[in-house]
């Protein structure tokens, strides 16, 4: 089975499930015609149908089909699949040998137990699998009904029928609709009963704010330049004086207080002095060194 074909199914047979209730192990109803085809193009016909419906089947076969088959029972291979259509569960149809000497048609047979009250609906969820045009023909006109039937050794399942599909949509606009309605009536209420609840719970536990009161606003504080920090102590100013005699430079410290001020000497950095021709002559006496060797 191809690809393509196969999700086709698929989605058919989940189709079926949500709109009918169609539910593993598919119900196959078999007809006579099917079973003979099936050895015919040596086929396997339980496993064709399991691919096809994408699940488990119970094949069932109905007291006039197999009617159908004894009476073919002198035709080469059919005693073989009278033994196999034994095994496939029997679906009680009522059409019993003494009140029907004769086997009724596939149609009316497989007519009365897919709809046995006539009211065009598949109450009891029958797959049909069967070879008669006719049978597929008024299969169609009831609703929900899936059908099989074998082309080439090919097992084929058809689209949903007309009155099938638009059944369907009908159900699924109704349950649009309800499902519109319910949630714009009651539910959406309570929904909203429940957030003012939520709200007014929540507005009660938050602290009441003061209100502002209108005035000039300050300045912006990114904008303002920040202020730098004073030191700590006695705030004092240096005076410095410089003279290029001495070789110290005096600080005059005034304290705040207005107290004496104190003298600081920090020796300035020593100059060095280049003699130039002056290497022999001594040095000067100081004339405090010359008084007392006097």
């Amino acid at each position: 089975m191809r690809g393509k074909r196969s999700k086709q199914y698929k989605k058919l047979m989940q189709q079926y499930g949500l709109s009918f209730g169609f539910r593993e192990p598919y119900q196959v109803l078999l007809d006579a015609d099917i079973i003979k085809d099936a050895d015919r193009f040596k086929m396997d016909l339980i496993g064709g149908l399991e691919r096809t419906l994408h699940g488990q089947v119970k094949p069932m076969i109905t007291q006039c089909s197999m009617r159908h088959l004894y009476a073919a029972a002198k035709e080469p291979g059919v005693s073989f699949l009278i033994d196999k259509a034994k095994t496939y569960e029997r679906r009680r149809c009522d059409h019993r040998p003494e009140d029907y000497p004769e086997p009724l048609s596939t149609k009316d047979c497989l007519a009365s137990v897919v709809d046995a009250k006539g009211s065009k609906t598949n109450k009891h969820r029958y797959v049909v699998a069967s070879q008669e045009p006719e049978v597929r023909k008024f299969m169609r006109g009831l609703l929900g009904v899936p059908l099989c039937y074998i082309n080439r050794s090919v097992m084929i399942m058809e689209p949903m029928a007309g009155a099938t599909a638009e059944n369907r949509e009908k159900e699924e606009r109704g349950k649009f609709r309800a499902g519109l309605k319910r949630g714009s009536g009651s539910l959406k209420r309570k929904r909203e009963d429940e957030d003012v609840k939520e709200e007014s719970s929540v507005q009660e536990d938050m602290p009441k704010r003061k209100k502002a009161v209108n005035g000039p606003k300050g300045p912006n504080p990114l904008a303002v330049k920040k202020s730098k920090k004073k030191p700590e102590g006695p705030a004092t100013t240096f005076t410095e004086a410089e003279s290029k005699d001495l070789k110290t430079k005096v600080l005059k410290l005034e304290q705040a207080d207005g107290s004496e001020p104190i003298l600081a000497s920090i020796k300035g950095k020593r100059k060095r002095k280049h003699k130039s021709g002056d290497s022999g002559r001594a040095a000067p006496v100081k004339p405090e060194m010359a008084d007392e060797d006097g």
